[in-house]
């Protein structure tokens, strides 16, 4: 069986084209240097009225110097659980030249302890970063007025 590629269909392909165009100069982004810092940087981005109310999951992009390039959300959930896309998450990355990212998500709760689900995708996380070469630094979870790191209590 022979496969007919027609010019007509050739031209049907969609083109893909990157672009980045930052608002903000590199020396004027803020800089994370601990999970304090990243704390204060999400919290200002997070909807008051929605951080008690219901989960919703963010990456931190990051230059080499830890300034941020950009905050994506990346998902919106319920009370008590929301999706984080490993492919959504790196996707963004690549596509803004991160060298490192962050990941955060709420707990409407005030429980600060990670549940199960969310020590895997810190994992999963963590090796996509590897091959990637864009190492996930930390995953916060926070509440209006405090967080618990990943990275400062071991786990990553």
């Amino acid at each position: 069986m022979e496969i007919e590629t027609t010019l007509d269909e050739i031209s049907q392909v969609s083109e893909i084209t990157l672009t980045y165009r930052p608002k903000v100069m590199p020396s004027k982004r803020p800089k994370i240097s601990s999970s304090r810092d990243a704390f204060k940087v999400l919290l200002s981005t997070w909807d008051p009225g929605k951080i008690l109310f219901v989960e919703e999951f963010k990456a931190v992009l990051l230059n080499k110097a830890n300034r941020v390039i950009g905050i994506v959300p990346i998902s919106f959930g319920s009370i008590d659980g929301t999706i984080a896309d490993v492919r959504i998450i790196f996707g963004a990355a690549l596509k803004a030249c991160a060298v490192q990212i962050m990941v955060a998500h709420n707990h409407p709760s005030g429980n600060m302890q990670p549940s199960q689900a969310d020590i895997n995708l810190t994992k999963k996380l963590k090796e996509a970063g590897k091959l990637l070469d864009i190492p996930l630094i930390d995953h916060l979870i926070i509440t209006a007025d405090t967080y618990y790191s990943f990275t400062d209590e071991g786990i990553l």
